[in-house]
Order: structure tokens, then C-alpha cells, then sequence
């Protein structure tokens, strides 16, 4: 049997339990990231309306916050088994961070108006031979989202890199969705996960409440933007009966991020997904040249309240990849998509362009980052990540590493 996928989500040790409805406002308060990002100013603008989210993960259960925000009868029978159990909670975390409503106690989502499609797949955590028999693979459940009204799919795992697995991605790809995926919980010299290490994958890293990049979060190139990863609250206890406080990982991050995206779509509905990622990765918070991303970071960290405040922001060709230089063009099934969101004609295969990260590479160790003058010295790693130069984003300052990525 094929070793099933690791969930990046909960690292820390659990502080603090407390049922949901117990201390709703003390929860809620906890999701810093919600204040830093001004949320209530964007959400005057976009709340998520309209877009639809395929979460694939351990399951969505119908928390009193997630109460209408799942569609359930959107999961095609062949992958829908135990949709809404969730075996470990992370899933059920992932959907609130994304569109949870914050009724009852439970998490306010950064998209409280988009809706959920659940995909409970096998990855770790998973138990009984029944589960495991039953249970759909990721690439299943993937292709499964593919063919779903979803326009964003989020995959808070890694794990994945059989040739079944890149076939699914290249299928998701070639419907126009948009795919994130955490880098993973390697640290500064583990190898970046799989899916966010395929080509055409948004890859999300994780930064902290000083909004420095994680100590935890791989960086070995594959990052292209990052996201609030620490210090929030979520499902523990291998169920959706409590909420621990201090939960770390690159899940959260990517949660943000596809919920991030979803404000974006939604104030902009004739958008393309390559629109979408475009004012992502343009807007993102960063202080070094957009052409040179951060080994560590990407493109920088989101920041969709500059796309939503600025009624004219363009958002460039509707059929051009942003990424196309670093992706490559070596899929020839991933298709450009037109302004309906459907594939309008076959990526050129005769690129040479280089594939995202470096193929086989494992680990970032022995590179230097760069400074702002274009210089290299050695890396500061401190307790929550690198130190670099201060970005103003939100009216809060981010340190942020300032490395060149690895191609």
C-alpha cells in the first residue's frame, strides 16, 4: 500500500482547549492575521460571494460556523465517502480559516462568503483497514475537483509524487482551476512538498506573528507567496469537538492564501485564473525585485486588500501564466484559459524554460541571501525565521528574508 500524504498543518504543542461556544470571542480574537490584513475593510468590498472552494483533505464536518457553507452534494459518489467525518479536524480547520461564518463560537473565515466543496482524502492520521480501503487517494479527489464548479483548490498537504498524482495535477490545470498547496514543514534546510513543488502549483510559505517567515516552513525554492501560518486556532485532539490555541504549519498559511483568492474572484468574476494568480503575486508584500522572488518567501506575502481597494487595478493578459517564465511550458497538457475560465487552446510545448525548484533538490543548506544592494551574506536565522528588510503591509512593518530563490 502506497504511503499516504502528511497534512501541514498542526506542529506546536496544544496550550489551551476549549470547546467551540465556549469563548467564542476569545477565539475569534485569536485569529490575528484577521485584524493585521484589515479584513472588515476588505470584506465592505468582497466577502468570497459567489466563488466556490474544493478543500481536499481529512474530511469537512458541518460545524455550526461551516452550517451552509458545504456542499456536499457537489462530491461526485465515487469520492464522496465520509465527506463530512473528519478523522484528525484539520480539514474541518482548513474550511473555517477559508469561509467559516464564526456562528457558534467557531472560527471566522478570511472568505466568509464563498462556499466548500470537501474532498476527504487518505493522508496521515487515517485509521482502520476499512478507511483505508474506502477512502479516496489525493489524485482521485483532485481530478474529481477538476470537473466540480470549484474555482479554487486547496491542498494543505504534501506527500504527493507518483506519476498519478502529476497526471492529476496536469488535468486540475488544464480546467483553469487554480491550485495551492503548502511548501511544507521542513524548515530552512527540509525539501519543499509535493504538490506545492509541481510546476503551475502556487506554493504557500509560512510567516509568523512578527511576520517573519517560519523557522519551520521549506525553503528550497519552491515558496511563491506566503501567508499568517502561526499562532492560530484550530481544530486538536484528532476531532472537531475542541480548539487549541498556537497551531503552527504551512496548512493555515495556504487556507489563507485560496481565501485570499477567493475575495479576489469574487470582486471580479469575468476574471481568468491567470488574472487571479497575477494579482497575488503582483500586490504581494516583498522588497526585492519581483524578477528575483525569495528562496524563503516568493513573491512576498498577500495582500489581496490592494487589489480590492483599487477599482482600476489591471490585472493583465487574460491568457498569459504569470509564472510561465519560471514554470516552464514542458506540460503540454495545461492549457491557457480564456475570460469563461474553460481551456482555450494547448500550452506550447517547446519551451525550454526550467522547471520550477530544481528537480531532486532536497535541501537549501549552503546558500547565502542576498541584500538589498544586491550583495550576499550569510543568512540570520532566528527563533521564528530570517531576518531581512522591513516591508510596511497593512499598516504593519514585516521582516521578511531577502534571498534569491532557487531555480
Amino acid at each position: 500500500m502506497r504511503a499516504v500524504g502528511a497534512v501541514v498543518g498542526a506542529l506546536t504543542v496544544v496550550t489551551v482547549g476549549l470547546a467551540p461556544g465556549a469563548a467564542a470571542s476569545d477565539e475569534q480574537s485569536n485569529q490575528w492575521y484577521l485584524s493585521a490584513m484589515q479584513a472588515d475593510q476588505m470584506w465592505k468590498v468582497s466577502t468570497g460571494k459567489g466563488v466556490k472552494v474544493a478543500v481536499i483533505d481529512t474530511g469537512v464536518a458541518i460545524t455550526p460556523s461551516l452550517k451552509g457553507q458545504v456542499l456536499t452534494d457537489e462530491v461526485p459518489k465515487s469520492v464522496a465517502y465520509h465527506s463530512t467525518i473528519d478523522y484528525s479536524g484539520h480539514g474541518t480547520s482548513m474550511a473555517e480559516l477559508i469561509a467559516g461564518t464564526g456562528a457558534g463560537g467557531g472560527l471566522k473565515g478570511l472568505a466568509p462568503g464563498a462556499k466548500i466543496v470537501p474532498y476527504r482524502v487518505k493522508l496521515e492520521g487515517i485509521k482502520g483497514a476499512q478507511e483505508e480501503t474506502r477512502t479516496p487517494e489525493p489524485a482521485q479527489a483532485l481530478r474529481a475537483a477538476a470537473d466540480s464548479d470549484a474555482k479554487i483548490i486547496n491542498m494543505s498537504f504534501g506527500g504527493m509524487s507518483l506519476k498519478d498524482d502529476e497526471a492529476a495535477v496536469k488535468y486540475a490545470l488544464s480546467k483553469g482551476k487554480l491550485l495551492i498547496a503548502g511548501v511544507g514543514n521542513n524548515g530552512k534546510n527540509g525539501h519543499g512538498d509535493y504538490p506545492a513543488a509541481y510546476p503551475y502549483v502556487l506554493g504557500v510559505a509560512s510567516v509568523s506573528k512578527s511576520l517573519t517567515v517560519s523557522s519551520f516552513s521549506s525553503s528550497d525554492g519552491y515558496a511563491d507567496l506566503a501567508a499568517p501560518g502561526e499562532g492560530y486556532p484550530g481544530y486538536c485532539e484528532g476531532g472537531t469537538v475542541r480548539y487549541c490555541d498556537n497551531r503552527d504549519g504551512t496548512s493555515p498559511a495556504t487556507a489563507l492564501t485560496s481565501a485570499a483568492a477567493a475575495l479576489i474572484w469574487s470582486a471580479h468574476p469575468n476574471w481568468t485564473v491567470y488574472q487571479v494568480e497575477r494579482a497575488l503575486l503582483d500586490t504581494a508584500g516583498r522588497t526585492w525585485p519581483k524578477d528575483k522572488p525569495s528562496k524563503y518567501l516568493g513573491y512576498g506575502i498577500i495582500r489581496p486588500r490592494v487589489v480590492l481597494e483599487d477599482k482600476n487595478y489591471n490585472p493583465g493578459p487574460a491568457d498569459v501564466d504569470p509564472l510561465q517564465k519560471q514554470d516552464g511550458h514542458d506540460w503540454a497538457s495545461v492549457a491557457p484559459v480564456g475570460h469563461n475560465g474553460s481551456p482555450s487552446h494547448s500550452a506550447s510545448a517547446s519551451s525550454q524554460a526550467q522547471e520550477k525548484g530544481s528537480t531532486g533538490a532536497t535541501s537549501a543548506a549552503g546558500s547565502s541571501a542576498e541584500s538589498s544592494s544586491g550583495g550576499s551574506s550569510n543568512t540570520t536565522w532566528i527563533a521564528l525565521g530570517a531576518v531581512g528588510a522591513v516591508v510596511v503591509i497593512g499598516g504593519a512593518a514585516l521582516a521578511l528574508a531577502r534571498a534569491r530563490r532557487a531555480r
